[in-house]
């Protein structure tokens, strides 16, 4: 009900800013053209529900269709050519293509190292600082079988567990039983390098996830054998030293800020700035702020249930700093606009308006009707099919304009995916 309320209170104020039906509320009359009266908008006015939904039902009928009907997993499907998927970076960072479709009008082709111009002076950039693990192992068991590990998450040492205990996903014919013992190779795949017990499931007995033991500092001991963890849809070998470009994979498959280690994949928008860009923008004057969210390998799955509301969630760790905190505040003083690099960076934001915290776990599931609170631009990849990720994009931008957008990319043979292009959106208003 609430949510409801809300977007007809939105709505209603928004037409009568088009003169549609200007709404008389008891305080006085809307009359911003650029932003909504933040009265209307956080429901401080007070009045009888019965006098709301006589003043809404106007607004009802001008409330576009894709606001109030449900969505399924197949309104998130669409066929890209094979041959847009990137296999390889750009040769520069900077040299990537960029759609700017902020104006559902007029859909204007740039290079990314145009973005500073597509900004204001007193706009905030907010980039997730995670750094990307080399969190796929190889190994084998004690039978000769051969496995995969992709290291998911690096846990806490505590009292009364063993040490070095990480959370992976396993690829192997066969799973072992908790307490086997595997050998893993270092990075030639030739020696074993370390071994690491299997302790049963996580995040309990029927969890999807693996929890292991080490036999060494975890984090050391994936610096030193492990791989860049490349998206599946990369088709190249990835596996000891046959791939040529696993040393370009190493430099270009991670951010030029990345900071904090803990991701099994990157944040893609931010794979597009370099040294260059970061300078245009300081001179532009826009202001930057960072947060960290772990990257998991789940941004990878797609949906599987038609019914969206059945979908499970993966869950990724996030911490903004205080810092970042006041960023924001100084922005909305000055009314700059939150410029969001990438949906990790949305749903870590979009994570703390909903809960408060500043730190955590979030399984924020962000599809159309949701209600923005933090992020007012955002620059974000091209994404796969039936996944969360386009969802959210569909969310911030518009159903019908997200489609319109892939559709403009796939005509103008945009690169899609990790080491793709970039398009800019801005909030979709209903």
């Amino acid at each position: 009900m609430q949510q409801a309320f809300n977007l007809l209170r939105q709505q209603e104020i928004r037409q009568g800013i088009r003169g549609v039906s200007r709404v008389k509320w008891d305080h006085g009359v809307c009359d911003s053209m650029d932003r909504v009266c933040p009265d209307c908008l956080n429901g401080s006015v007070k009045m009888p529900l019965s006098d709301f939904l006589e003043r809404a039902r106007p607004a009802l009928k001008h409330m576009p269709s894709s606001a109030v009907r449900p969505y399924t997993l197949s309104d998130f499907d669409f066929q890209l050519p094979p041959e847009l998927i990137a296999q390889t970076p750009a040769p520069e960072r900077s040299g990537s293509r960029l759609l700017d479709a902020r104006d559902p009008q007029q859909l204007q082709d740039h290079v990314f190292r145009n973005l500073p111009d597509l900004l204001q002076p007193g706009d905030l950039l907010v980039f997730n600082d995670t750094q990307v693990l080399n969190a796929r192992l190889f190994g084998e068991k004690d039978s000769g079988g051969q496995l995969e590990l992709l290291v998911e998450r690096v846990l806490p040492d505590e009292p009364g567990q063993p040490p070095s205990r990480v959370v992976a996903h396993m690829k192997v014919s066969k799973k072992p039983q908790p307490g086997a013992r595997l050998r893993m190779w270092d990075r030639t795949g030739r020696l074993h390098a370390f071994e690491a017990v299997l302790l049963g499931r996580w995040p309990d007995e029927n969890g999807a996830l693996f929890l292991l033991s080490f036999s060494d500092e975890p984090l050391r001991l994936m610096a030193a054998h492990g791989h860049m963890p490349l998206p599946p849809y990369i088709e190249r070998q990835q596996k000891s030293g046959a791939d040529a470009q696993q040393q370009l994979d190493h430099e270009r498959y991670q951010t030029v800020f990345a900071k904090h280690p803990g991701a099994a994949a990157a944040p893609t928008a931010a794979l597009h700035f370099d040294d260059a860009v970061l300078q245009a923008l300081r001179e532009r004057g826009v202001h930057m702020a960072s947060v960290t969210l772990h990257v998991g390998a789940g941004t990878f799955s797609p949906v599987k249930t038609e019914d969206l509301s059945e979908h499970r969630m993966h869950s990724e760790w996030y911490r903004i700093p205080e810092t970042s905190l006041q960023a924001i505040r100084e922005c909305r003083a000055r009314q700059g606009r939150v410029v969001a690099v990438g949906t990790t960076s949305v749903r870590t934001l979009e994570s703390w308006a909903q809960t408060g915290l500043t730190e955590g776990d979030t399984r924020i599931f962000i599809t159309p009707g949701f209600s923005f609170q933090v992020v007012d631009v955002l620059v974000t990849n091209f994404h796969l099919p039936k996944s969360t990720l386009l969802m959210l994009v569909a969310a911030f931008s518009g159903f019908d304009h997200m489609h319109r957008v892939y559709a403009h990319a796939i005509e103008k043979q945009y690169r899609f995916f990790s080491y793709g292009d970039a398009m800019l959106l801005k909030k979709f208003r209903f």
